[in-house]
This record gives structure tokens, sequence and C-alpha cells, in this order.
């Protein structure tokens, strides 16, 4: 399971084994797959379906439109249910990461906090306990993942389990409670204490954006879905995003969410489940998500000087199945064949459901898809699944037509 949480973490979603419902109308007619562009994304679709995802769905859009495809059932069960709804609601896992590490970039630019600026310092006493101290840890560690702070989600194999999911998929976890059970052990390491900003060693920790969650909640005095939601979501005039609290649903119209659990033969339906906090909680569309992705390195979002600071990055390995990556400020990048400036993006996952995108470094173009089933069986299927989509998004980038 570390491959998994260091992706995605799982999001919290798989915090559930550890241990807000909304409605509105689909989104508009889609542009059906034609062109180089839509056979390019239609053949792309397909590919991972064809990895043993029950349903897909995606959107590439720039200023010409948007052009989307899909593959798959809605559901298994029930394949007279037709196929994957266009529009469709779907947590976005890790995904939310970006929108949280934006939130705190804002209050950066406004003056409100420093990238500098220690968790001892805006949260007292909040990081301490078996060699954890927040006094060397900075904003700029956190949505960096370069703190060393241990992975709250700290489900074994052996409780992995169909039954477990069962047992659990309504339980949910405070932000206090996440982050205690990531301080009841050792940090990974300290950032460098005279400057720990400029720490370059990685790990991918949920734990860092749980703690992201309730520095937006110091500073401002309101919690973090409010901050998320009118510096973000309204603004953009995302409809069909939204943060679901503890409800364990998503809104119609969306797709069965299917997880092959590990040595697990068949699927296991794991649509209902807690979607966690400013770590991965978001539910969304493929298109809310192109047109976050778009303003976002279209300037829309932050001042120039965040923004370069969201795209300041460290070299990481052993997170996705590609070369190349870095890690910026809940953003990250890979070098793209074609294109000089490579892309921009980052991924999630929830138990039911894998995110995943990109943009171009001018937010010009930006594609989002969905696959409705989580490979977990055994490594092969998981990362053949997790090629696919990677190779989608660069494929739908890489198109020009």
């Amino acid at each position: 399971m570390t491959d998994i949480s260091r992706r995605t973490g799982l999001t919290a979603a798989a915090a559930a084994l550890l241990a807000g419902t909304a409605t509105g109308p689909a989104s508009a007619a889609p542009r059906r797959p034609h062109g180089r562009r839509g056979r390019v994304l239609q053949r792309g679709v397909d590919a991972i379906r064809a990895t043993g995802a029950s349903g897909v769905l995606a959107e590439v859009q720039d200023a010409r439109g948007r052009t989307t495809a899909r593959a798959g059932v809605s559901d298994l069960d029930a394949p007279a249910k037709g196929p994957v709804p266009w529009g469709a609601y779907y947590r976005i896992g890790s995904d939310t990461k970006t929108y949280t590490a934006t939130v705190v970039l804002q209050l950066v630019g406004e003056g409100r906090l420093k990238l500098t600026d220690t968790v001892e310092r805006l949260l007292p006493g909040a990081v301490r306990g078996h060699g954890n101290d927040g006094r060397r840890i900075t904003v700029t560690n956190l949505l960096r993942q370069t703190s060393g702070l241990n992975e709250y989600i700290t489900a074994e194999s052996g409780d992995f389990t169909p039954d477990a999911y069962r047992r659990n998929r309504f339980r949910s976890q405070s932000p206090k409670e996440q982050l205690a059970a990531a301080l009841a052990r050792p940090p990974q390491w300290l950032p460098d204490a005279d400057d720990p900003a400029e720490e370059r060693r990685w790990g991918y920790s949920n734990t860092n954006y749980v703690v992201a969650g309730m520095l937006i909640e110091a500073v401002t005095g309101n919690p973090w879905e409010q901050e998320v939601h009118e510096r973000i979501i309204e603004p953009l005039g995302l409809r069909h995003t939204f943060t679901p609290g503890t409800s364990p649903y998503v809104p119609q119209p969306t797709a069965t969410g299917y997880t092959y659990f590990p040595d697990e033969t068949r699927p296991t339906d794991t649509t209902l489940g807690y979607g966690g906090g400013a770590d991965g909680c978001l539910i969304s569309t493929t298109h809310d998500r192109g047109v976050f992705l778009r303003a976002l390195l279209g300037g829309r979002l932050l001042r120039p000087a965040q923004l370069a600071a969201m795209k300041s990055t460290v070299p990481v390995s052993d997170w996705i199945p590609a070369d190349g990556v870095r890690y910026g400020m809940g953003i990250a990048s890979r070098p793209l064949a074609g294109r000089e400036d490579g892309i921009w993006f980052h991924g999630g996952t929830s138990l039911g459901c894998v995110s995943e995108g990109g943009v171009t470094p001018d937010g010009a173009t930006a594609v989002s898809c969905a696959a409705f089933t989580l490979r977990l069986d055994n490594e092969e299927t998981h990362e053949r699944q997790a090629r696919a989509m990677l190779r989608m998004v660069d494929e739908a980038l890489g198109t020009n037509a």
C-alpha cells in the first residue's frame, strides 16, 4: 500500500478503513468526440477502460470549447442503466490539494501569513511529541511535501478489505484526530533548522494538507470549506464543485465506484465513503476541474509572485509511473514530448474513483478524467491503470488539432 498512499494517499476515503449531499443539473450537453483531438481522447478513454475500469469520463477544454469522451457503463450490476452520464459527479481525491494550496497562497499574497512562517507560530503546540517539531516546519514545507510529517492514513494491507470498508464507510475523522494519528510516531525527518523552507527531502503525506487546512482556519477564522468556496468555487462559477462535509454520498448524476481490494478478483461497490477534508474531500466534475486548472495556470487566482512560488519545485521519485516529475505547492510538473515547458498536474484517488488531469503552463488547455474503478488487486493492474491515465492526459495535451 506504500505506493498508493504516496501517490494519492487514497485520500481520506481510505481513512474510513482506519478506525452533504448536493444536487444540481448536469453540465450542458458536451461536444462529442470528433476531429483529431476527439479521436485521441476517445482512444485514451478506451485504453483506460481496457485496464478494467467499469466506466471512464474525460474532457479537454480550451478557448475553442470542449471535447468529451466516455467508455464503459455506470453500473456493472445494471448495465441497462447505460454509460457513465455526461457531467457525472465524482470524488477528486488529492486533486483537492491544489485548491487548498491556492487558498493558502492567496493568504500569502494578502500578507496574512508568510511561506516562511512556522507551524508553531500559526498553530502553537499543534505539532509536538515523538520528535515532531512544529518549529522546524514552515508553510512551504507543508505545501511542498517536504515537512517529514508521517502519513495519518495507516491502513495495513491486512485490514484493507471489503469487510473493513463496509464496517467503516460512514466513519469520519476530525483534522485533530488525523494529525494525532500522524504524530504518534517520530517524523521521517526534520527540516534543516537553519533554513527549513529550503528543505529538499520529499515525502508525500496527506497530513501536510490536513495541517494546511487548519492553518487556513487559524488565519481567517473561517472553516477551510468556507474559504475555498468564497475564494475559488463561487468566483469561478463552479456550480458542480463542493465540499461534502461528513456526508458519504455523491450526488446524481454519477456512476457506481468500484474498488478491487488487494488479492480480490471481484470488484467491491465502494461508492459510499467519507472523503476527508482539505487533503482530499472535494467532489466535482470533469468540466469544473478543467475550468479551475485553466484559471489557476492562467493567472486568474494567484498573483504572479504566488503563482511562481507554487511552481517552484523539488524533484520526486517513486510517486507515479512517470519520469522527470517535480512537486511544487499542491501541483506537480512533468515533461511532455513536443512541449519544452511540459505540463502541470496532480491527481487523486478515493475508494471507487481515480481522478487524473493536466494543464498547459499557460492555462490554455486542460484535460480532466475520472475512472470509476480503483485497481488495488495487485501492483501490475494498478500500474497499468495509472499508466493508461497518464498517457491519456499526455496525448490529449499534446494534440493541437
